[in-house]
């Protein structure tokens, strides 16, 4: 909700007249175009009253009308003009995000980019919950209600627990990803690293647009997307985004990048309803933004799914010498052999090797010079 930098409509003691400052006497009272229900789902929500116009809420936080607007227009709030719609949520939550900067535990760049990745992960997450949980819980409505009507009780009886629910996972979530910070080397590594970083892609998906019922292709994606995010989380990867037809994951380790890439195909191949797929992998430095991923390696791996064949798994030269070094699979199958022999020779177990890798033609790949892409395979029939 962003902002005009009017009056406030307050007198000297603070108190606000609705009429000067242009709001309401009953806070749920329905404006002429407002849904009185929506009035209420947000009372409930929110569990407290509209009271300030933009202007208020910012003054009595002690935030200046610019950064608050940066601020509510980071969480991705709409413009009220000089409407009442803040609560004392809203006022205490931007005297935290100042308080954190006037600390000097945050810079006003990086506040404001917290309330940017914080609005946007929760918008998407809340977007979702919504629709899934009024389809999958008012269809049909119950008798003589309408699915407006069944909202209310449904999700003042989920609220709370979907509440406690979401900060669970934010904790866990946290205690991973610093985890994983600790861990680096140096404090350069802690935002630029070297990761394993693969897109997996639906083959002809514009095609699967143009023949396929909506409700029908919106189950398509949501299927590839949930067994993707299960198959990533399961096997030790992170998932970056989704995009409808494609993913993007990183792993810290090739070898765990190299066994999701995989299991992806593996899966999709033995689920008719979903098209071919096809992953592309990159290993090298990463910058993490946001939860995001960006650099040359992103690039590279996007660039390797759009030329890898149906069903396959194509990697850079760099993954395919980190497999190597790994040990997780072998220079080359006549190496393989040469040391399987030399181990039989010694009376000693061979070399056992995960994957294999075979040397692909170079070829020019636009923006990132000529590129040398590796085919990914396992070194037997059955999944590791």
């Amino acid at each position: 909700m962003t902002v005009d930098d009017t009056g406030s409509g307050a007198d000297a003691d603070g108190r606000v007249d609705p009429d000067a400052a242009g709001g309401r006497a009953d806070p749920y009272a329905a404006d002429p175009g407002e849904d009185p229900l929506a009035l209420r789902l947000e009372g409930l929500i929110l569990g407290a009253e509209r009271r300030y116009t933009p202007f208020q809420a910012a003054r009595t936080a002690g935030v200046s009308m610019e950064l608050a607007t940066r601020f509510w227009r980071a969480m991705g709030f709409a413009d009220v003009g000089q409407a009442k719609a803040f609560t004392e949520a809203d006022v205490l939550a931007l005297r935290r995000l100042a308080g954190l900067v006037e600390a000097g535990l945050l810079s006003e760049a990086m506040a404001v980019q917290v309330a940017r990745s914080t609005g946007q992960t929760t918008a998407r997450l809340a977007g979702w919950q919504m629709d899934s949980f009024l389809e999958g819980l008012t269809e049909p409505p119950e008798p003589g209600m309408s699915r407006t009507e069944v909202t209310y009780p449904i999700i003042e009886l989920l609220l709370p627990e979907l509440e406690e629910f979401l900060v669970y996972v934010w904790r866990r979530q946290l205690a991973a990803s610093a985890g994983r910070v600790v861990q680096a080397s140096d404090d350069e590594e802690m935002v630029d690293r070297r990761l394993a970083v693969g897109f997996a892609d639906l083959v002809g998906f514009t095609r699967l647009t143009r023949r396929m019922e909506e409700e029908e292709l919106g189950e398509l994606v949501e299927a590839f997307e949930t067994t993707a995010a299960d198959l990533v989380a399961a096997r030790g990867g992170r998932l970056i985004k989704t995009l409808g037809d494609e993913v993007l994951f990183s792993a810290d380790d090739a070898g765990v990048a190299a066994e999701i890439a995989l299991r992806l195909i593996e899966t999709m191949a033995h689920d008719e309803t979903m098209p071919e797929l096809r992953v592309g992998i990159a290993f090298g430095t990463v910058t993490t933004r946001m939860g995001d991923v960006f650099g040359t390696t992103v690039n590279l791996a996007s660039r390797l799914t759009s030329i890898a064949p149906r069903d396959a798994v194509l990697v850079d030269s760099a993954f395919a010498e980190e497999l190597i070094r790994s040990g997780e699979a072998p220079a080359s199958e006549a190496e393989a052999a040469e040391a399987a022999a030399t181990a039989e020779k010694e009376g000693e177990e061979p070399p056992t090797y995960r994957f294999a890798l075979q040397p692909m033609w170079q070829r020019p790949v636009r923006g990132l010079g000529v590129v040398e892409p590796w085919l990914l395979t396992r070194r037997d029939s059955a999944p590791a």
